[in-house]
């Protein structure tokens, strides 16, 4: 900076910048809405997804600071997002209500320009999806301390939705209330799932105080906004949402806490050269199928990430696997060491091929 400028001189600088910057967002919103124009005379998807990823690339690649690479895919993903806006309304279902961390996981995926839909459940997710009355859904399938979404899994045996994408969310806990003093606090509310991840605390700085279950950390933070002598378990988007005040921020027990989401979709996605792969399937019970089902992949060299089971409802003591594993269907290793799993397989299904998360 040369040093006879002044501030209000550089504040004029930013003001300049600023104005070419409406300028050049308005010219790409015009030119995205010619897109959107062609789409829809050559009956084109006008969502898609690799052409998003695509862009996020070459912004990094261009990127020579000082704004972080993350803070530049967060920019350019409202862009995008306000943009898409303006072709067709991007429905999404996810598991709500709002505030949840299912809501902050569609909003990072999607932009705050998407039509984001609250849904009552899991199910209620998959069945917008399957009807059309949303392009995509969003629902939980792990967590780094609590392990899978049994309700999520269990969903994919008789849906016929391909995972498009995946969602890594860091998740921090807060402890909420409306007086913001840990000694007013009677009661906490929250789902069963943050309990858990903050149980150790909790243990240490409320002893004697009943932990009560609800459906999601918006309805207990929904629930203490009435509540004086109560807590909520929830995000740093509920207080605000709910008009709360910080007792403890980040009280969750692991400091790497994470969930992970799946962006499911009618139509699969395209490879991107940077891809897993997820299928599920059963086998018969017989003396060496563990080491059949994972032979074929170890001898051609495919990086298995996952393995999960479920127990078959309508069958005692038989299992349906989960598989998570390195690349796309569409290459060979894994096309081939599929194929040799399904020839003893008694029924297999492949839920998707899409691009692993940043």
């Amino acid at each position: 900076m040369p040093k006879n400028q002044s501030l209000e001189q550089l504040r004029g600088e930013i003001d300049q910048i600023d104005s070419r910057l409406v300028e050049l967002l308005n010219q790409r919103a015009r030119v995205a809405s010619d897109v959107g124009r062609l789409k829809a005379g050559q009956d084109r998807d006008f969502h898609v997804p690799s052409r998003e990823r695509e862009v996020h690339e070459r912004v990094a690649r261009m990127n020579q600071g000082p704004l972080p690479e993350e803070a530049l895919h967060s920019i350019f993903r409202e862009i995008m997002s306000a943009c898409l806006s303006l072709e067709s309304p991007l429905k999404v279902a996810y598991m709500g209500p709002k505030a949840t961390f299912s809501h902050l996981a569609t909003m990072q995926q999607f932009g705050l320009s998407a039509q984001l839909e609250p849904q009552k459940s899991i199910p209620a997710v998959f069945e917008e999806v399957e009807k059309g009355k949303a392009l995509y859904g969003v629902v939980p399938v792990e967590n780094s301390t609590e392990g899978v979404v049994t309700h999520t899994l269990d969903m994919f045996v008789d849906s016929n939705l391909q995972i498009i994408s995946e969602i890594i969310l860091d998740i921090h806990h807060d402890l909420l209330s409306r007086t913001g003093r840990l000694e007013d606090i009677r009661k906490v509310y929250s789902h069963p799932q943050p309990i858990a991840q903050c149980r150790h605390w909790l243990e240490e700085n409320l002893p004697n105080v009943p932990l009560v279950d609800v459906a999601s950390t918006a309805v207990a933070a929904q629930i203490v906004s009435e509540d004086y002598t109560a807590a909520a378990i929830a995000s740093e988007l509920a207080a605000s949402m709910y008009d709360l005040k910080m007792v403890r921020s980040r009280i969750e027990d692991q400091v790497n806490n994470v969930t992970r989401f799946l962006v499911i979709s009618r139509k699969p996605a395209e490879p991107t050269g940077n891809d897993k792969t997820s299928i599920m399937f059963s086998v018969r019970d017989e003396p060496g199928i563990l080491y059949r089902m994972l032979e074929p992949f170890a001898r051609r060299g495919v990086n298995l990430s996952k393995i999960e089971s479920r127990p078959v409802k309508t069958k005692a003591w038989e299992y349906i696997f989960f598989l998570d594993m390195s690349g796309h269907v569409s290459e060979a290793p894994v096309r081939e060491a599929i194929d040799e799993l399904k020839s003893f397989c008694q029924f297999l299904k492949i839920l998707g091929s899409y691009p692993k998360a940043r």
